[in-house]
């Protein structure tokens, strides 16, 4: 058996950054269920927690998980889920792309408390801030075709 630990940092937003999730409630509902339902998939979430439009989750990736198979099972899980139980005003659906950055052991908890305090953090600043901050610190570039 392999014993394996590599955790990387998600970051998606809802279609077109609306703030679909604008209760706390309901997004504690959703992370919930995300948790649980990612549980019954062998998918191991540390942390997850987020904002009206995103959500930041924390993920231990197993021997046979990829990213990409990870986020279709989330994302598009979750989405049926919260469409099928009409908890938001229209259709709901999360935007295809999504951030995926590995974190270092010495830095888990520093991580897990970030993703705690989203609702303190964006009081601050927005998710477009936040956003383009992910752009420059992990170096990604974005391409428009």
């Amino acid at each position: 058996m392999p014993y394996i630990k590599v955790y990387i940092h998600f970051v998606w937003s809802t279609k077109n950054r609306e703030p679909f999730l604008d209760t706390r409630e309901l997004r504690q509902k959703v992370w919930h269920h995300i948790k649980e339902n990612a549980k019954g998939k062998g998918i191991f979430i540390d942390f997850i927690n987020g904002y009206q439009e995103h959500c930041h989750c924390l993920i231990s990736l197993g021997s046979d998980q990829t990213i990409e198979k990870t986020m279709q099972l989330i994302k598009g899980e979750s989405s049926f889920w919260i469409n099928k139980n009409n908890l938001t005003k229209g259709k709901f659906g999360w935007q295809d792309e999504y951030f995926a950055v590995s974190v270092s052991e010495s830095v888990i908890d520093r991580v897990r408390e970030y993703i705690k305090n989203q609702e303190e953090h964006h009081s601050h600043k927005s998710f477009n801030e936040e956003y383009d901050e992910f752009i420059g610190r992990y170096g990604f570039e974005i391409f428009k075709g």
